[in-house]
Order: structure tokens, then sequence, then C-alpha cells
């Protein structure tokens, strides 16, 4: 009995590294390696390098206020990304928020410098991308973001209240009164 299980063992480890092994390919397709005149075309717009983050975050936060449903929207850019959040109206249904932010997306995928954009519908979020470009704005682009990213965390981060240090009671200088009830 212990001689079977030894010997399934082995079998099931040498089907299996059988399997990892690479497989000679049939060479009758066509492929790139084995033809150098082979060239693709790129249909999807291919991302500008964005030299001026301001007139960027201004062209995106314009592109987002043209959908229909978008109140408001904020960008900031840092390097070469784009994080945009929209504001929507706070009673709208979530799947309407949804397909807003979807539409605010597909419009950015057309858009050379919005094409690799982050869009968020998250009020928080937009809020603090606000604050973020308003920093950015006063020519503290680092404290700013260094701020906002530490509220993102100390909200995203839970708290147990077994970690929670109980606070000693204030030292009086007037002497306590004994009152008897």
């Amino acid at each position: 009995m212990r001689m079977h299980k030894w010997l399934a063992s082995i079998l099931i480890l040498l089907f299996a590294a059988t399997g990892c092994t690479t497989v000679a390919r049939n060479d009758t397709s066509p492929s790139p390696q084995n033809n150098g005149n082979v060239r693709a075309q790129q249909t999807e717009p291919r991302k500008k390098e964005i030299q001026n983050s301001e007139q960027v975050a201004v062209h995106l936060e314009q592109l987002a206020r043209g959908i229909n449903g978008v109140t408001n929207a904020h960008c900031v850019v840092f390097g070469n990304t784009a994080i945009v959040g929209i504001d929507v109206d706070a009673k709208m249904e979530r799947s309407r928020v949804g397909t807003i932010k979807y539409s605010v997306a597909e419009a950015f995928r057309k858009d050379p410098y919005g094409v690799d954009a982050l869009v968020t519908a998250d009020i928080d979020l937009a809020q603090r991308l606000n604050e973020i470009g308003a920093d950015i704005r006063r020519g503290r682009p680092i404290a700013g973001f260094a701020e906002e990213m530490a509220d993102i965390i100390g909200r995203l981060v839970p708290q147990l209240p077994r970690d929670i240090m109980p606070q000693e009671p204030e030292q009086q200088d007037a002497p306590k009164l004994n009152k008897k009830l």
C-alpha cells in the first residue's frame, strides 16, 4: 500500500513536470521572430509625454466636464500620470454614477493625454484631488500631496480598540472635595 502511494506521487510529479516543459512550435504560422517584414500598426492613441502638467490638468478637467452628468472635475498630474476626480449629483444612483465614470474614461481613451488617466467618482477622493491641485497652484506640490496622502491613509487604516491607550487623568491643583450622597 505504501509503495502504491509513493509510485502515484512520482507519476503525478512526472506528469506535472512534463506539462511545464516547452514544446517545439510548428513553423506553419508567420511569426515576427521568423519574418522581419511583419509590422503591427497601433490603433490606440499613443500616450503623449506630459510637458506642461497644469495645461494637461485643465484640458482633462474640461474634457470630463463635457460629459453629461459631471458637475465638476479635479485633475492632478504627477509625472506622466493624471488622476481625475469627477463630481456628480450626490443623490444619483450608483449604477448611473458608474455609467458616467465609464463615459469619462471612454472620452479620455480617445485623448492622447487621457488614455492612461485614472478616473474616480469617489466624493472624498475628488475633494482631496481638488485640495492637492490647490496646493500645487500655491507652490506646495510635495507638501500638499504628502498631507493629503497622510489623510487618505489615516482613513483607510482601521482603528483597533485594543490599540487605544487610555489617557492619564489630568492632575488638578485644587484639592478634591469629598461629597457624600
